[in-house]
């Protein structure tokens, strides 16, 4: 009786066996994520926009006015140019997220007070990026910029962006809400304040106008459009 009973659960095990799943076959030297490195690309002739979050809104206006579908956006968050020394490894990080699943990655940064770092770290990667030192520069023209520049050293630059988030970007992380007797301190060396306007909007200049006159500044706006940014995606969607 015992034999039977061994017999019956030697059977049964032999059964388990060949119906548990067998693990995947190893391949030797295998490097970690070789696999998703690899990869077939999802979608196949698409172009990566991997840009900072401030851009967002003039970036899928450019793609709607120009009736692009293979250039598609992914945001960084815009408070990031607070810590402009993250902003490299976030960019990274990023990029080798997404590159398996694109034909191409275009990081739409400036430099943006990263020093030089995040175009070392876009060559490392092999992607572009944007050319110029920042956003008010490549809206404008970076040749128009540099010339005005040089006799500008006293100017405070927004774009649409900041001027709707000026409280969120500018005024509480100075804490300029909580301690308004700083204002001085921060802007005491500017005597004016430049509203880059990207769209034709009276609200959007009137708040611009609002921004300077309580921090006792002279005010200019310049229409620029989307200035170095429409001709740079332009060229990469051809």
């Amino acid at each position: 009786m015992r034999a039977h009973k061994a017999k019956r659960r030697n059977s049964a095990r032999r059964r388990s066996q060949r119906a548990a799943p067998k693990p995947p076959a190893s391949t030797p030297n295998a490097q970690p994520g070789a696999a998703l490195r690899n990869a077939t690309p999802l979608e196949p002739g698409k172009i990566l926009l991997l840009a900072c979050g401030a851009l967002a809104r003039e970036i899928l206006a450019i793609n709607t006015l120009s009736g692009w579908d293979h250039l598609e956006l992914k945001c960084l968050p815009a408070i990031l140019h607070n810590s402009p020394e993250k902003i490299p490894q976030a960019v990274e990080e990023a990029v080798l997220a997404h590159r398996h699943a694109y034909a191409s990655i275009f990081v739409v940064y400036a430099d943006c007070g990263t020093g030089g770092q995040l175009q070392a770290t876009c060559d490392r990667l092999g992607v572009q990026m944007v050319t110029g030192p920042h956003c008010y520069s490549f809206f404008e023209g970076n040749e128009v910029f540099a010339e005005k520049s040089e006799s500008e050293f006293t100017a405070f630059y927004l774009t649409d962006f900041l001027v709707r988030q000026f409280e969120a970007f500018v005024v509480k992380p100075l804490g300029l809400d909580r301690h308004p007797d700083l204002r001085d301190m921060y802007f005491g060396h500017y005597e004016k304040l430049v509203y880059h306007a990207l769209t034709d909007d009276r609200e959007l200049t009137d708040k611009a106008k609002a921004c300077a006159e309580t921090r006792g500044l002279s005010f200019e706006r310049r229409f620029t459009g989307y200035g170095d940014l429409q001709t740079t995606l332009a060229r990469l969607a051809d």
